[in-house]
């Protein structure tokens, strides 16, 4: 394969920056731009080079890649079709709204041998990549991510919208089955959360507090991981990471405070981050996040490797919050009978104590309600 041929499906927001970033990629073709309004694909179209196209059957044959940018809710049905048909397909964050659905792509594609990748564009992210390879057994990560609210993906929550790219930098990090969740939310614009504060513990004794909030009126995207070496501060928005390493006393425990004179005390209390907690910025690379992960998307597909966020990542990223939302779903704000309404409620009705997840069904809304019957 000379150039990859590649489609990007949806040209919302999202969509148009994948389209002019794949556009100017020497290894990728961008042969068409596909979405269901006419006026947006045209004017994609013409600006990008590429042809507009209304729906990607018309394109079956003349692609070997997609980059799937539709709501959430379209994913599984989207990706599904071209993966049936052969094209190698890159999808966005969510992989899908459900685990059940994400275990069909990601057997799908192993089927049909085919590349699957996921859009958790965090893990491309310079500041994170700098310092990732010194993050060995964290034990404790602290992560918030808050903006305000851009009025798109409102087909789901913020724990999919917004935490979930935390969850995945998160398993990358930690490397260990999650053992369980604490987790409360709110909503306050419609009928889904919109700010979730998750604490996750695993099983060798890792744990993570995760917030995400899509009305915040002080945007943030910043993560704190502490291992038993080092830690490092992380801010993908700035695109720069801090590290702390303490002394090699310290971190034998043979750093005796007690025996310090006033004289040295006084001296380390201002060569804190110097001596004792040395502190430096790490350099990062600049590059464009979202153009580094469609060049993972053409390596993959070209030499046959795995690509750096694959369908089973993107998988177990979604089951994390699918738990995380089940433990916002059953916490209790005013007791078993409250039904609390105002920007305070729960996005949905408190869970009975006495009820088990098996006596609630959910749909597509991702509303509780009881079972018939």
């Amino acid at each position: 394969m000379s150039r990859l041929r590649l489609a990007v499906i949806g040209v919302g927001h999202l969509g148009k920056i994948h389209a002019k970033l794949a556009a100017g990629i020497p290894e990728i073709e961008l042969v068409a731009v596909v979405d269901s309004r006419p006026e947006a694909r045209e004017a994609l179209a013409k600006e990008t080079g590429a042809r507009p196209v209304a729906h990607v059957r018309e394109l079956i044959g003349e692609i070997d890649g997609a980059v799937v940018v539709t709501p959430t809710v379209t994913h599984f049905d989207v990706a599904s079709e071209l993966m049936r048909a052969g094209v190698h397909v890159f999808v966005e964050k969510p992989i899908t709204p459900t685990v059940r659905e994400a275990d069909e792509l990601v057997q799908l594609a192993r089927r049909r041998q085919l590349v699957l990748q996921v859009g958790h564009v965090e893990r491309f992210n310079p500041a994170l990549v700098s310092v990732q390879d010194r993050l060995q057994e964290p034990k404790f990560i602290e992560a918030r991510r808050q903006s305000g609210f851009t009025f798109r993906s409102t087909d789901v929550g913020v724990i999919m919208d917004l935490m979930i790219h935390d969850i995945d930098v998160v398993l990358s990090l930690v490397k260990a089955p999650l053992a369980c969740v604490d987790a409360v939310g709110v909503s306050v614009l419609g009928d889904h959360e919109d700010m979730v504060s998750a604490r996750l513990h695993f099983a060798n004794g890792a744990v993570a507090n995760i917030t995400a909030s899509r009305t915040s009126y002080a945007p943030a995207r910043t993560m704190q991981v502490y291992t038993p070496t080092r830690f490092a501060s992380i801010d993908f928005a700035s695109r720069k990471a801090t590290i702390v390493e303490p002394r090699l006393d310290l971190l034998q425990r043979d750093f005796h405070l007690n025996d310090l004179s006033e004289a040295t005390r006084s001296h380390l209390r201002e060569q804190l981050f110097s001596e004792l907690l040395v502190k430096s910025e790490v350099p990062a690379v600049e590059s464009n996040a979202i153009e580094q992960e469609q060049r993972d998307f053409a390596e993959a597909i070209r030499t046959g490797r795995q690509p750096r966020v694959t369908g089973v990542d993107g998988r177990d990223a979604v089951a994390v919050a699918e738990r995380v939302l089940s433990a916002v779903r059953q916490h209790q704000w005013d007791g078993a009978d409250s039904r609390r309404v105002g920007h305070l409620a729960s996005p949905m009705l408190p869970l009975p104590m006495v009820a088990t997840m098996d006596d609630w069904a959910t749909d597509d809304t991702v509303i509780l309600r009881r079972k018939a019957g």
